[in-house]
C-alpha cells in the first residue's frame, strides 16, 4: 500500500490546482533510491551541462534524487560498458548519443557491448552539422563552392575529430556525393579545428553552427548549408543541404537515454515520462538555443527508430570505406 505524508499529500494537491496542464502524475510512491545518469564524456561540455539541468528536471518530476556521473575514456566506451553492464532495474541510465551508441557499434568489432546490450529510455536532443568556409574562399553558395572544388588540382582538406567520428564520416559522405575530392585532418577538440579554418590551414569544417556563427557574423566565416531537414530559427538566410540539391546529406547527431537491457517495461515508462518533462523546462529550452540542438521527444520508440536511421546512413559509408576502429 503507498503511504503519504500529510505534507506530501498537500504538496500535490496543490500542484494539481496550480499547474493542471502539467506532466503526468508518474511517481506512485517517492523512493529515496538515487537515480545516476552515466556521462561517457569529461565534466565541463557541453553534453554534461545539460545533463545536469535534464538530471535535475527529472528529479523534480520523480520526487526521486537524479544525479550525474561521469565516466570518460575511449570515446564514450569506459561510461557505455559500465552501463551496459549496470543493474536492470532503472537506476543507472547513459547518456548516449551518435558516437558512443551507433557510430562505436558500426566502427568497432572489439567492443566491449553491442546495441543489444541496450534498452531505449528517451531521445533528448538532436543537433545539425554546417558547411562553414573561410571567407576568403570564392564561393558565397553552395552551388559556387562545388564549382571552386571541382576547379582545384587538389582535395579540400576539412577538420574532423578524428577517424570514424561523425565529422570524419560526414565529409566522406559529401565529397562523394558532389563528386570532388577530400581529405580529413583530425583536431582534438572544434575549437583548435576552427582556429586552423579561421587561419586558413583548413579549408573547411562541419561544426556545429552555434560553435562557428559569432565568426559569421564578424564576416570571417561563411555558412553555407546546415545538415538539419529544415532551416534554423536563428540562421533563416542559411539554406538546408536538402534545399541545395543534396537531400542524403540531411543528417543530425543526437543525444538519448539508454537503460540497461531487461529493465522493466514500467521503468522505462516512467523515465520517459520524466525525461520528456524535464525537456519542457524553459531553462532547458533556452540552453538547447544556446548550443543549436533543438528538443527531439516522445516514446521510447523514437530512439529506436534513430538507431535504425543511423545505421542506414553511416554504415555504407564505414562499409565502402573500409573503415575500421580498434
Amino acid at each position: 500500500m503507498t503511504i503519504f505524508s500529510r505534507r506530501r499529500a498537500v504538496t500535490l494537491m496543490a500542484g494539481a490546482i496550480v499547474a493542471p496542464f502539467a506532466a503526468p502524475a508518474i511517481v506512485s510512491a517517492r523512493s529515496s533510491q538515487t537515480i545516476f545518469i552515466i556521462v561517457p564524456y569529461a565534466s565541463g561540455g557541453s553534453i554534461d551541462s545539460l545533463m545536469r539541468s535534464i538530471a535535475k528536471g527529472m528529479s523534480e518530476a520523480l520526487d526521486q534524487p537524479v544525479l550525474v556521473d561521469n565516466k570518460p575514456g575511449a570515446n564514450g566506451i569506459v561510461g557505455s560498458q559500465y552501463v551496459a553492464r549496470a543493474p536492470k532495474d532503472g537506476t543507472v541510465l547513459l547518456a548516449g548519443g551518435t558516437g558512443p551508441i551507433s557510430l562505436n557499434v558500426l566502427l568497432r568489432k572489439a567492443l566491449p557491448y553491442k546495441l543489444a546490450d541496450f534498452a531505449s529510455v528517451a531521445m533528448l536532443c538532436n543537433g545539425p552539422l554546417s558547411l562553414t568556409v573561410n571567407a576568403k574562399m570564392p564561393a558565397t553558395d553552395m552551388k559556387g563552392f562545388v564549382a571552386y572544388a571541382k576547379s582545384r588540382d587538389k582535395p579540400l582538406f576539412y577538420a574532423t575529430l578524428g577517424p570514424g567520428s561523425v565529422t570524419h564520416l560526414f565529409g566522406l559522405m559529401m565529397g562523394k556525393s558532389m563528386g570532388f575530392a577530400v581529405t580529413d585532418v583530425a583536431y582534438r577538440n572544434n575549437p583548435a579545428s576552427i582556429m586552423e579554418l579561421l587561419s586558413g590551414e583548413c579549408d573547411l569544417n562541419f561544426a556545429t553552427p552555434a560553435a562557428v556563427v559569432e565568426h559569421v557574423k564578424s564576416g570571417q566565416l561563411r555558412l553555407l548549408a546546415v545538415s538539419s531537414d529544415k532551416r534554423m530559427p536563428n540562421l533563416p538566410d542559411v539554406p538546408t543541404f536538402a534545399e541545395s540539391g543534396y537531400p542524403e546529406l540531411s543528417a543530425s547527431f543526437w543525444t538519448a537515454l539508454h537503460a540497461p537491457a531487461g529493465t522493466p517495461r514500467k521503468a522505462i515508462e516512467r523515465l520517459n515520462t520524466a525525461a520528456n518533462a524535464a525537456m519542457q523546462k524553459p531553462e532547458i529550452a533556452k540552453q538547447l538555443e544556446t548550443d543549436g540542438l533543438q528538443a527531439d521527444t516522445g516514446a521510447p520508440q523514437l530512439l529506436d527508430s534513430q538507431l535504425i536511421k543511423d545505421a542506414a546512413l553511416w554504415g555504407p559509408v564505414i562499409t565502402a570505406q573500409h573503415i575500421a576502429l580498434e
